[in-house]
């Protein structure tokens, strides 16, 4: 009996290594190449894809089939500008005050989960009080569903800047934030700010490198950092491997922040011809965030909804953002995906599809822009970004065909991360 146990026990290893998922994919969207596909097979065991090939595979023993021959199978969408701890809302300036850690955590595992059943398996968090660290924590243990998050943790602002959390206060409650709180002034507090993001266990450096929309401050668009500052930071986050997202308005604190060595412009409103050629030199991604234009100039339109000086630069920036993002694509800049999820509610991620299409991308390239190029930007290209062998299985599956009707992105009915189903309709 005691030998017997034992070999099962020894065979227990190889039991599980046998077992496989097959998916039998009605269409297949090959992101490399930027085809559909129409009757393949994906093959997972434990968390990668280990197979990817033509007609439906027949299942052994102890397989697993997942019927997806009426769906279009893609990989895991990933959106690069997110806000996972908040949503925005008419209390949203009164509620830091009101609010503790412990309540915009619990609000963010809501956004995560509601994040990663529209289909986004993966995002980068670009700024919030440092729950984000927390709830990146949590779902890889899988205490909590949500999306892989690569996170910022606090962005960094100088004195007065789009991410300084005191701009608005009255003045006994301004104090002056240092870096420690993401506030830098000069090449060394720029520094120490980094380095305090690596002590805090961010993934990656997000600056605000001109001013803001709903930010409490008079300008959205001035630059906020010298350029020796961002070069402080960039050398700085190299050094910890980090890579850089720079929020950016102005063309000034765009050539400033692409100069100096960005890996990314986010929104880039009043981004200009200079501006577009040096993004190319330095291939230098652009991450678009239409939605979040269009949604702060129609939340702007409701009286109360926002202070009084975020108003006029929300009406003034945000309509303004769909525009540039179709000239930048017919420049040849490069594009990565992003939201800035959070401005607008959580889980309509995917209407930045649409928009992006109006603009004059087609829809193979926008899924791209969500899939490969996102990979590419995160650095992560030779794990996530494309359903290829060797790759981890996150895949998902919408009705309908995009390529021909870009509203089926909004229609996920099967999501799978890390091997793990997670929606199945």
């Amino acid at each position: 009996m005691r030998k017997l146990l034992f070999l099962l026990f020894c065979s227990f290893p190889l039991m599980l290594a046998a077992q496989r998922t097959i998916l039998h994919c009605g269409k297949l969207i090959d992101v490399t190449k930027g085809e559909v596909l129409t009757g393949w097979s994906v093959v997972i065991e434990g968390n990668k894809i280990v197979a990817v090939e033509s007609g439906y595979r027949s299942a052994a023993t102890g397989d697993k089939v997942i019927d997806l021959k009426n769906k279009t199978v893609m990989p895991g969408l990933m959106d690069m500008h997110v806000h996972l701890e908040d949503e925005t809302s008419p209390t949203q300036y009164v509620d830091r005050f009101t609010q503790n850690p412990a309540d915009y955590a619990f609000k963010s595992v809501v956004f995560a989960e509601r994040t990663l059943m529209t289909g986004f398996t993966t995002v980068r968090d670009l700024g919030g009080s440092g729950v984000n660290i927390s709830l990146r924590n949590a779902i890889n243990k899988r205490l909590v569903k949500g999306p892989r998050v690569f996170t910022a943790g606090k962005s960094i602002a100088t004195t007065g800047g789009h991410a300084d959390p005191t701009n608005g206060y009255r003045k006994d409650l301004m104090g002056d934030p240092g870096p420690a709180a993401g506030v830098a002034n000069g090449p060394d507090e720029c520094m120490q700010a980094v380095r305090q993001r690596y002590k805090d266990g961010s993934d990656l450096i997000k600056i605000t490198a001109s001013g803001g929309v709903l930010s409490v401050a008079k300008s959205g668009e001035n630059p906020q950092f010298t350029e020796a500052e961002i070069k402080a930071i960039v050398e700085t986050a190299r050094d910890y491997g980090f890579k850089i997202a720079a929020h950016c308005h102005g063309a000034e604190a765009m050539k400033r922040a692409v100069r100096a060595g960005v890996n990314s412009i986010e929104h880039g409103t009043y981004m200009d011809d200079e501006v577009m050629q040096l993004m190319k030199q330095h291939g230098t991604y652009y991450v678009p965030t239409i939605i979040a234009g269009k949604s702060v100039g129609d939340s702007a339109k409701k009286p109360g909804y926002y202070p009084e000086l975020v108003v006029p630069k929300a009406l003034t920036i945000g309509p303004k953002i769909q525009s540039t993002f179709s000239k930048a694509y017919k420049a040849g800049v490069k594009i990565a995906f992003g939201t800035d999820a959070g401005v607008y509610a959580h889980g309509k991620n995917w209407l930045e599809f649409v928009y992006m299409t109006e603009a004059g991308m087609p829809a193979i390239e926008a899924i791209q822009a969500a899939t490969v190029s996102a990979a590419d930007l995160l650095g992560v290209s030779d794990i996530l970004g494309s359903i290829t062998s060797g790759k981890l299985a996150d895949i998902i599956a919408i009705e309908g065909d995009p390529t021909k009707d870009i509203q089926a992105m909004g229609k996920v009915k099967f999501v799978m991360k890390d091997g793990v189903v997670y929606k199945q309709e």
